[in-house]
């Protein structure tokens, strides 16, 4: 069980952050790069953000086996927002509200319980798993901003990500 606690302790300090340094790349952007967009393929800044600080409420809404329209909903809450802040702080909401659901569980449901997301029905996940898909998948999208940051000449550097 101990083991177990420190899996989750370590995976949210990770996640912890991963927040913590989204909200001072977020931060550093100014007002005429939000529209910014590397190639025609790619998300805009703004669109890269919403998509970004929305990882930790949305991924638990598709966890917890909600709807994809019910997903779609909460992501278009997110991409409707233009204030940076608002966004910071519904990252932080978003993941306050995983680690009350993670926490909740007991070691055999973390390590065993499964469910599955609406866009692969044949495919189980184990919350432990889940967890660990969330935290690559907001360090992924954090990594892509801090290119973005980069290719625009922003003053930043490995240290702005620990």
């Amino acid at each position: 069980m101990e083991a177990t606690k420190e899996l989750k302790d370590l995976l949210f300090e990770e996640l912890e952050l991963i927040v913590r340094t989204t909200a001072g790349l977020v931060r550093k952007i100014s007002p005429q790069d939000w529209e910014f967009k590397p190639r025609e393929n790619m998300r805009t800044i703004r669109e890269l953000v919403s998509h970004l600080v929305a990882i930790p409420a949305v991924d638990l809404l598709i966890l917890q086996e909600n709807s994809q329209d019910d997903v779609r909903a909460l992501e278009a809450t997110f991409d409707q927002e233009h204030d940076p802040e608002v966004l910071l702080d519904r990252m932080q909401q978003g993941l306050r509200a995983l680690r009350a659901y993670m926490e909740n569980l007991s070691e055999e449901d973390f390590l065993h319980k499964k469910t599955t997301p609406f866009y692969l029905p044949d495919h189980g996940v184990a919350q432990a798993k889940w967890l660990i898909e969330i935290t690559t998948h907001a360090q992924h999208h954090r990594g892509q901003l801090f290119t973005y940051l980069k290719t625009l000449g922003y003053e930043i550097n490995m240290f702005d990500l620990y």
